[in-house]
């Protein structure tokens, strides 16, 4: 849960997120989201042949708690929802198993259609209806994905020998129940039976509460195209985010990056999650630049929904990627201030230095021991975080990592500063940057990098790095999978930082995860 400082922070940022003054006082706009966390009901065997009526027998089963959940979320003020990736077919098909399961679904913008009120407008598209109808009659924007099929001639060199596309897709419905966006999944994670499309879909859609929002799902949120570039060439500030994300601690789980990734662009994101816990399936909220709304339940089956008021972001406030030099500029003052407020061993960048000084100035003689352990697959490099307090430094190819830390109770856990600087190679190909601070798995090296779920160190930290790619996701996660804010980031002298005075629970991760995209 956010700190004090994170408190200050959202109610500072009330000034960028205004958009009208009433009687002399700024006031923001705000609107109510809805995700909803669906434990989905999966065929028995989902590599078995069934015909279409047998399909949209299990799926309206799915649909019928959807439409509970419209109802409910409608009744609390939500003006859109969103439902997660996979939720209403499930997953595990092969290509010819999951046919019977796909609507057709016209991708044009040219075709205006209300599924609700023009059910006979194309063959199969039962579940768009029933999706279309709960947005009409709840007078509520939906968005939900299902697989969807389109057909393609032989003359398309694209097009597969079975003479159909099949695609992973997102539709979004206004609050009369039409069709205003598709999108098809692009970066597709181990999913044979759909195709990826042609060429990245760019696809948005407006509503008259929040202005633009822009969609993509799961795997894409790890990848420029199209996730980044839509952001950045729409200048989106409202995101929805269907997903079926296993969870991979302690670096990506789903709502450590799902925050991570509104906070380094300064944008919401409504994010949707399918829950299946021995799957390591869980992890849905609606997330603020600087506070969220989350549930994480590796515990306990059923679904959740999650209802929140949020504020607007309007196009005029400047993303943190595109002028993190407010935060350079204000980093000098704000050491001092951290150094008045709790540190006795503040290490701060001094005007025109390249690395921090003091970390430096230690003889190679009184610096821990490195060593290396897998984290994520990856082998990072590592020194241990002893005692109560001290700075560190770790490096690998081109990036050093920094960490000044003090503990305000030394406890029997064993922390670690890691590097890596590399192409990740397993379960899709991406290149990393990341400065980590992880707790791990128990008191011997070899366990850092483990995936641990609960902490009891309060720790105050600063981290930092060269970093070599303006993409930095800043993660912080804190005991129980519940998330924290920093007080503090930004770029300073070519480096990027993190700091934080006091976790509001024990430290799991402090991280610094950097997308190189250009390096895929």
């Amino acid at each position: 849960m956010a700190c004090d400082m994170a408190d200050l922070c959202w109610k500072l940022s009330v000034c960028f997120f205004c958009s009208q003054v009433v009687s002399g006082r700024v006031e923001e706009a705000r609107y109510i989201a809805a995700v909803y966390e669906h434990e989905s009901i999966l065929s028995p065997d989902p590599t078995a042949l069934v015909d279409r009526r047998s399909a949209l027998q299990l799926m309206g089963r799915n649909l019928d708690i959807y439409e509970q959940q419209v109802v409910a979320a409608a009744r609390q003020g939500a003006q859109i929802i969103v439902f997660p990736e996979d939720g209403i077919h499930g997953f595990n098909f092969t290509r010819r198993s999951i046919y019977p399961y796909l609507d057709f679904v016209p991708h044009s913008r040219a075709v205006k259609w209300n599924p609700c009120r023009e059910m006979y407008l194309f063959n199969d598209t039962e579940v768009l209806q029933r999706l279309s109808c709960m947005a009409l009659n709840n007078k509520i924007f939906l968005v939900a994905n299902l697989g969807t099929k389109q057909p393609c001639a032989h003359t398309d060199p694209r097009c597969p020998p079975d003479g159909r596309y099949q695609f992973n897709t997102n539709v979004a419905f206004d609050d009369a129940g039409m069709l205003v966006a598709t999108y098809r999944k692009h970066n597709l994670y181990f999913e044979y039976a759909f195709d990826a499309p042609p060429e990245p879909d760019y696809k948005l859609f407006e509503t008259p509460f929040a202005g633009k929002f822009g969609m993509f799902t799961c795997f894409d949120i790890l990848f420029f195209e199209p996730a980044v570039k839509l952001i950045r060439q729409y200048d989106i500030k409202q995101v929805v985010y269907p997903t079926a994300w296993m969870n991979q601690l302690p670096l990506l789980s789903a709502v450590e990056f799902q925050q991570a990734f509104a906070t380094a662009f300064n944008i919401n994101v409504l994010a949707a999650n399918i829950h299946h816990p021995t799957l390591g399936m869980t992890g849905s909220g609606i997330y603020t630049p600087v506070k969220s709304f989350i549930y994480h339940n590796m515990e306990s089956y059923g679904g959740k929904l999650i209802v929140a008021e949020i504020p607007v972001i309007t196009t005029d406030y400047k993303t943190s990627l595109e002028s993190n030099e407010r935060f350079g500029e204000n980093l000098h003052q704000s050491c001092k201030t951290l150094t008045s407020a709790s540190m006795d061993d503040q290490v701060c960048f001094k005007e025109g230095q390249e690395m921090p000084a003091r970390v430096l100035e230690k003889g190679m003689e009184q610096l821990p021991p490195q060593f290396y352990a897998e984290m994520m697959y990856d082998n990072f490099t590592f020194v241990p975080v002893w005692g109560e307090k001290g700075e560190l430094q770790v490096c690998s190819n081109t990036l050093c990592c920094y960490l000044n830390y003090k503990r305000a109770v030394l406890t029997d856990e064993l922390y670690a500063l890691g590097v890596f600087d590399g192409l990740h190679t397993v379960h899709g190909t991406y290149y990393v940057q990341a400065c980590a601070l992880v707790k791990c798995g128990g008191l011997s090296f070899s366990t850092c990098g483990q995936e641990v779920t609960d902490a009891s160190a309060l720790i105050d930290f600063q981290l930092w790095g060269n970093m070599s790619t303006p993409y930095i996701f800043p993660l912080l996660l804190t005991s129980g999978i519940t998330l924290d804010f920093a007080d503090h980031m930004g770029w300073k002298n070519h480096h990027y930082f993190m700091s934080k005075n006091r976790t509001s629970s024990g430290l799991l991760t402090a991280a610094l995860y950097g997308r190189w995209y250009e390096k895929d």
